[in-house]
């Protein structure tokens, strides 16, 4: 992948020894009750809460752990980026500063996310970059990135040259399988060093586009065309 999300490895050791700490103390407050029933409840209990804590830390809406996979942030051991300087003077939800997409593409890509957004009310917004030259973080306020946007970030620094961060709105409707399996498809190093960084980005936006689309339901965006 560039997965959905890559958590810093200083992230998950702290919910997995938090949860631990709790069942051990489950443990202790239960060790009355006779027979494997009480571990067994205990068990789910914790395993449960580790569950829980995983995904609220995966799915987080914070725009610099989303960013560090692209290299913006620190997730690689890369240092973050923040250059306004590098942002356009007017508002464009596509941001090409690697040139990998020709003119026509550009207004193809952008038409495309303006009638998503007025059709859907989502925001989709593009960076296309190459860390570290990239605004990085500055994007944030630029987009006013807010819970219904998906800002997706295509960097071939790590291989995989589609990321998201998907704002909380977009994750009640989306299924979160639709992200990785995405970047599995258009993202991966093999698709775009045959195709071009252009068709993976153009490939990806049209995914999106078509998904959001969807009514919602049990079988939405099942499938990544």
């Amino acid at each position: 992948m560039a997965l959905f999300v890559h958590l810093p490895s200083s992230i998950m050791p702290h919910a997995v020894i938090s949860a631990g700490a709790k069942f051990r103390a489950s443990l202790r407050h239960n060790q009355n009750v006779p027979g494997p029933s009480c571990y067994s409840k205990v068990v789910r209990e914790w395993g449960s809460e580790i569950q829980s804590k995983s995904l609220k830390f995966l799915l987080s809406s914070s725009l610099a752990l989303a960013l560090s996979l692209s290299g913006v942030g620190s997730a690689e051991g890369k240092p973050g980026v923040n250059k306004p300087e590098l942002l356009p003077e007017e508002f464009t939800p596509l941001i090409d500063v690697a040139g990998f997409l020709s003119d026509g593409q550009e207004k193809r890509l952008k038409h495309e996310i303006t009638a998503l957004e007025k059709d859907t009310g989502f925001k989709l917004r593009v960076l296309a970059q190459n860390y570290p030259e990239t605004p990085g973080l500055a994007i944030k306020d630029f987009w006013n990135v807010d819970d219904r946007t998906i800002v997706f970030v295509a960097d071939p620094t790590f291989g995989n040259i589609l990321n998201f961060n998907v704002g909380a709105s977009v994750d009640l409707d989306i299924p979160r399988s639709f992200w990785s399996r995405l970047a599995g498809k258009y993202g991966n190093i093999f698709y775009w060093k045959e195709n071009g960084e252009d068709q993976s980005i153009e490939a990806a936006v049209m995914a999106i586009s078509k998904c959001l689309r969807e009514p919602v339901g049990p079988n939405n965006c099942s499938e990544v065309n």
